[in-house]
């Protein structure tokens, strides 16, 4: 591999309704990220728990900051990022809110030392119905959005930005993310089977196109403890929205792909669309 490039992974995961169990599988998909030669690895949308009520997740709820021994989904994320030697964007965590009956779905950041760098609290809450359908969602009933102030952070694989699944239609924060120089987007998911089949690939590959930015989205994908179906399709598009790996199975996969950042610059100097804006 030259300098120029980089290995970056999406993991994909059918996380069921105990967290213990899927930290272990987590821990074993990014050990074998890591012997791919990935540099990030990035693990989908409530990873640890994908539990049959959506009130679940209040009871596994952690408080900010790893290490005192009541944060196992902390520890265990920085104890994988040390031993493996991996940068890991950890999908998302339940972490406390201000208020009791309603948590922060947390993307953290851990460096390959195992310290965590970065943290952004989801922000767009999927509280939708699904047309021709009696399938509805209300994450604002369990989850409390964050505020909008983008993250974007320095890593081996470059400038990095950060955002959480149903923040994939909102084009908004990522061109905020790419004012703030993101060179990445991470995008971890848990898209419904009947949104992911619609427009999984759709809006994944315009966020890289529109932001000449490589996007990073693992996905949940099969059938999961409250009978929720999701779509899978993990993959990494390039700056050029091309994609250029992708999970193509329901079960837990590692899918990696290597990020050309001189090619990510040369695309960004010869096609300069992002300097080109007129509104906004």
């Amino acid at each position: 591999m030259t300098e120029s490039l980089t290995r970056v992974a999406a993991i994909q995961m059918n996380s069921r309704g105990e967290v213990a169990p899927n930290l272990a599988r987590a821990d074993d998909l990014l050990r074998e990220a890591a012997r791919r030669g990935a540099r990030l690895a990035v693990l989908p949308e409530n990873f640890a728990l994908m539990g049959a009520h959506e009130t679940d997740k209040l009871g596994v709820v952690e408080a900010d900051g790893a290490g005192n021994g009541h944060t196992p989904i902390q520890d265990s994320l920085a104890e994988s990022a040390r031993r493996h030697g991996l940068w890991i964007a950890a999908g998302t965590i339940p972490l406390a809110s201000p208020e009791a009956d309603r948590v922060y779905s947390a993307l953290c950041v851990y460096d390959d030392t195992g310290r965590r760098v970065a943290r952004y609290n989801k922000i767009h809450l999927f509280d939708v119905g699904l047309p021709d359908s009696k399938e509805a969602y209300r994450e604002s009933a369990t989850f409390m959005p964050g505020d909008n102030a983008p993250v974007v952070i320095d890593t081996p694989v470059g400038r990095l930005g950060l955002s959480i699944c149903y923040d994939l239609r909102f084009p908004e924060l990522y061109r905020q993310l790419s004012a703030a120089g993101a060179e990445v987007i991470v995008a971890p998911s848990a898209f419904t089977y009947t949104t992911g089949t619609a427009h999984w690939h759709i809006l994944t590959r315009a966020r890289a196109i529109e932001n000449l930015a490589t996007v990073i989205a693992p996905n949940q994908a099969g059938h999961h403890a409250s009978g929720r179906r999701t779509y899978g399709h993990s993959l990494i598009c390039d700056a050029w929205g091309q994609i250029t790996s992708e999970a193509r199975s329901d079960a837990n996969e590692v899918v990696v792909a290597d990020i050309d950042r001189e090619r990510a610059a040369r695309i960004r100097d010869g096609f300069p669309c992002l300097t080109h804006r007129r509104l906004g």
